[in-house]
């Protein structure tokens, strides 16, 4: 049975190998150096602290993970995070992408965020896909924004508005 729980740092070792052939065989991330385990530990510490880092497990194994940064450092952005799924190879519409962003987006209601922002390297219609089944809508491309496997690449941009009324906002916790 799947599991979604909070992240470690004793995951992180599990989440570097998941993020690997992202960054090394694909333009999904514009990375180009895998992050060791400690940095992952580091960036799971960091995005625990204020915004949220869930992994998935099946059988005791971690098979992906989701969480939430800071979408910019300005304060008037506090209020709005960025948001990322990886599963592991082989895993794609099992979902497990759906069952981490069932406990992701309410956590970071909770928390007092109010829009989640996803950035989606082009072509991706599973995770396009998967952001749409979430209610995140799209708000821009930018164009020829990176350049990564021998060709400039398009990011497309979608948002979710977590909480729609207008009210003054608590500060994130």
């Amino acid at each position: 049975m799947l599991k979604i729980r909070d992240a470690g740092p004793a995951d992180a070792a599990a989440c570097a190998a998941i993020y690997r052939p992202y960054v090394l065989d694909t333009a999904i991330t514009f990375e180009t150096e895998p992050p060791t385990a400690a940095e992952m530990s580091e960036r799971i510490t960091a995005a625990s602290r204020a915004h949220a880092w869930l992994v998935a497990e099946l059988e005791d194994n971690i098979i992906g993970y989701a969480y939430a940064g800071p979408f910019a450092v300005r304060p008037a952005y506090r209020w709005s995070c960025e948001v990322s799924v990886y599963l592991e190879t082989g895993r794609h519409r099992t979902g497990a992408g759906r069952a981490l962003y069932q406990v992701l987006l309410p956590r970071l209601v909770d928390r007092g965020y109010r829009v989640a922002v996803a950035k989606t390297t082009l072509p991706n219609e599973p995770s396009l896909g998967l952001h749409a089944s979430f209610g995140f809508e799209p708000v821009g491309v930018h164009r020829r924004i990176g350049w990564k496997h021998g060709a400039w690449r398009d990011v497309a941009i979608t948002q979710l508005n977590l909480v729609t009324d207008s009210a003054e906002p608590i500060e994130p916790r």
